[in-house]
């Protein structure tokens, strides 16, 4: 699902399976979720697997993806990437760095957040584009606009290793005029950093039960 936010460039790699098979860690990823519980490894190991069958569509040779400050993936020389897990699906991108600087994926079910998490995500500008009184709709755009940030903050980090707040990005959504559960979104920052954009651009999806959104930042603004 996710590989149709992205670009051709971007390795994809997704599952709704819950686990991971046997042994598909390595030592020193085993040893990073060695006092978790349960759930906890088997998040960590199938998003894992997907990174590597991400690494293998780009010709790279399998290899650790430990987690570093702030739970950030800390990925092969050479490469940037992303990962999300949520109940039922997981998935991880991949690109090289060459191509891509940065790029940030966020999966959420589509269902609404609970009322004071809303509160404290959204701006008002926010809040009056989002069309949250209609009583059945096929889109969550709560719980869309909470996957959008993810994937901005999950974007900026990396290069910036500044944690945003929910209040420095201003989310805009704008619907596909061919399908009312997919589009692009835009993100103006307040929070200013040397070489960053103020604004981020990124495309969702809502299917199968799920809100997904994605970004990137090429290297070649031009792509």
């Amino acid at each position: 699902m996710i590989e149709r936010l992205l670009p051709e460039y971007v390795a994809c790699s997704d599952t709704h399976e819950t686990g991971a098979p046997e042994g598909s860690l390595f030592p020193e990823e085993v040893r990073q979720v060695a006092a978790s519980v349960d759930r906890r490894r088997n998040e960590f190991a199938a998003v894992r697997a997907c990174a590597r069958r991400a690494m293998a569509d780009l010709g790279l040779p399998p290899a650790p993806v430990l987690s570093g400050h702030r739970g950030l993936p800390l990925w092969p020389e050479g490469t940037v990437g992303s990962m999300t897990h949520c109940e039922g699906y997981r998935a991880a991108v991949l690109a090289r760095a060459s191509e891509v600087r940065s790029v940030g994926i966020d999966a959420e079910p589509n269902a609404p957040l609970p009322p004071d998490v809303w509160e404290v995500i959204s701006l008002p500008s926010e809040r009056a584009r989002m069309p949250l009184d209609a009583d059945t709709r096929t889109v969550h755009w709560d719980r869309l606009l909470f996957s959008a940030k993810e994937s901005v903050f999950k974007t900026w980090f990396p290069l910036t290793r500044i944690e945003l707040d929910f209040s420095e990005a201003d989310i805009s959504f704008r619907v596909s005029p061919d399908s009312p559960t997919e589009g692009t979104f835009t993100a103006s920052l307040s929070r200013v950093a040397p070489g960053m954009p103020s604004t981020y651009a990124g495309r969702w999806l809502v299917d199968d039960g799920f809100a997904v959104t994605a970004i990137v930042l090429p290297v070649n603004p031009s792509l």
